[in-house]
């Protein structure tokens, strides 16, 4: 075994061994379908402590000659798959961390020859006298391989796109960089399969790419790997179980991410440490400072700080994904910033509906230490006064709310266009902020003979009231509640047992005043 060149198992029986080991394995399938194809570029990428090395490591012990890994996969999900043998150690695997070398070298001319020399060197002593001996160039050695013994080679690159991250290099350093990962790879015959795993999806120069050969499986664009990104709800479900976890709790701290014909997806670092632990908190937050998103929220482009204060408040934002350059520095509109967020795992994409949001608690915490960090200061002052607010609301002291309501539109009219009813209705949910820790939110909720403007959900653990909320302009608060009555939409929460709150609330336009009347309808 080598350092490079079929590294061995190692790595994924360590992984076997950990008390925490989720079964993905299956992931396998998909990459043995397209092994030898013209399908057999796969560029997978997600964000950082979601698998990505754990996925690379097993299939260098899957597919890696000079290890038996029969023990390891046998007991594993993907034994029962008829092709499983066949492809079970039958390839010398090149596994490549990028990371590595330019950490070693941050000159990326130098860093690029290191890497040919350390495995040309592993080459020619495991194919002796199949290389040239002065041979500099890894494709030119491994062509030379190929037309002597016909052997062909899967590669497995993780961190494949560090130099992107980096601000260190230089559009020329990345471009060196994407032609030398092209000139190993695109069209040689000596290449079965290539799997990169990164954060960023493969980089793009105006409309072209320089690994366009590569199909490409993102957070905005998962496809077959959907399931493979992070927990699927049954899995967390399972580990809940098995470690008395509060399945609703960890839903709460960690769900969010909703990807196609998956459905929920959940961090798995922080499921992992949350049921190793025995209570959520923000686990994968701490890998990384809140100044890393600082950075991204304060870009100064138009509609990024409201939208931005629309996702704390809990809306769904619409966005253009398609656009994005897929780096961390080329950034020419408020949805580049926004998507690169979906790929850093700070944001949750809906691909149906085109839309992004906050996923979860976690990342909840962390968008109010940036913007706290950011010094927004309004913001921040809606958020420490939305306990107030929620209290205030459980009291049914309605003009406490409305007061309240009133200073978060006055503080917050530079951020927010307050002229239409979706305005009033962040400017609600912003004032409401803390209620994303007791309730779960649905605006234009479908019930009686009509959709209520937000109805706030108690979550399993809650013993507070459900509270639905009626916007109205220039009328009364008086006809927001009469509205909710006469439309019966109370029986939308028919299977919710405890008592209700119908919250009506009126801005008056003409003298920017809000009202607020709450009653409390008892459930038969």
């Amino acid at each position: 075994m080598g350092v490079y060149l079929n590294p061995g198992n190692r790595l994924f029986a360590e992984m076997l061994q950990s008390e925490i080991y989720v079964d993905k394995t299956e992931l396998i399938k998909n990459t043995n379908r397209v092994l030898g194809t013209l399908q057999k570029y796969v560029c997978v990428s997600r964000p950082r402590r979601f698998g990505k090395s754990m996925a690379a490591n097993m299939l260098t012990a899957y597919y890696g000659k000079g290890c038996n890994s029969s023990a390891l996969f046998d007991r594993c999900k993907i034994s029962s798959d008829p092709d499983y043998r066949t492809h079970l150690n039958h390839y010398p695997v090149i596994a490549l961390n990028m990371q590595d070398f330019l950490d070693l070298m941050p000159d990326v001319d130098e860093a690029l020859r290191f890497l040919q020399r350390k495995i040309l060197r592993e080459l020619k002593e495991s194919y002796p006298g199949m290389i040239d001996a002065e041979e500099v160039f890894l494709s030119v050695g491994l062509s030379e391989l190929f037309s002597r013994t016909q052997e062909t080679f899967v590669f497995v690159i993780d961190e494949w796109d560090c130099v992107l991250r980096d601000k260190r290099y230089t559009e020329q350093d990345q471009k060196k960089y994407l032609d030398f990962v092209r000139n190993l790879l695109k069209d040689k015959p000596y290449v079965s399969l290539a799997y990169m795993t990164g954060i960023l999806p493969v980089k793009k120069y105006g409309n072209h790419s320089a690994l366009n050969m590569f199909t490409e499986y993102s957070m905005t664009d998962p496809g077959q790997y959907a399931e493979f990104v992070g927990f699927t709800d049954e899995e967390v479900r399972l580990l809940c179980g098995k470690y008395h976890m509060d399945y609703m709790e960890i839903n709460a701290w960690y769900d969010g991410y909703v990807l196609p014909s998956v459905g929920h997806v959940y961090n798995p670092k922080s499921v992992v440490e949350a049921n190793l632990a025995g209570r959520c908190s923000s686990y994968w937050t701490r890998t990384e400072t809140y100044e890393a998103l600082k950075i991204y929220i304060e870009m100064n482009y138009d509609g990024l700080k409201d939208s931005i204060v629309r996702m704390i408040a809990g809306e769904e934002v619409p966005v253009n994904t398609e656009k994005f350059q897929n780096d961390m520095s080329t950034f020419a509109s408020r949805d580049d910033v926004i998507t690169l967020l979906v790929h850093l795992g700070y944001l949750s994409y809906n691909a149906e509906r085109g839309t992004v949001s906050v996923p979860n608690r976690e990342i909840r915490g962390e968008f109010r230490n940036a913007v706290e960090g950011a010094h927004w200061n309004e913001v921040i002052r809606a958020i420490e006064n939305s306990e107030r607010l929620l209290q205030a609301t459980w009291e049914m002291d309605g003009k406490k709310v409305a007061d309240l309501i009133g200073r978060v539109h006055s503080e917050n009219t530079s951020i927010l266009a307050y002229n239409d009813e979706n305005s009033l209705s962040c400017v609600i949910a912003l004032a409401y902020y803390s209620a994303q820790n007791e309730y779960t939110m649905v605006r234009e909720f479908p019930s009686g003979e009509g959709f209520a403007d937000i109805v706030y959900i108690p979550k399993k653990h809650s013993d507070k009231p459900a509270l639905v909320v009626e916007l109205k302009y220039d009328k009364k608060a008086e006809s927001a509640v009469s509205q909710i009555r006469e439309k019966r939409y109370m029986e939308a929460l028919s299977e919710y047992h405890g008592n209700l709150l119908l919250v009506g609330i009126n801005y008056n336009k003409k003298t920017k005043v809000h009202e607020c009347l709450i009653e409390k309808y008892q459930k038969r």
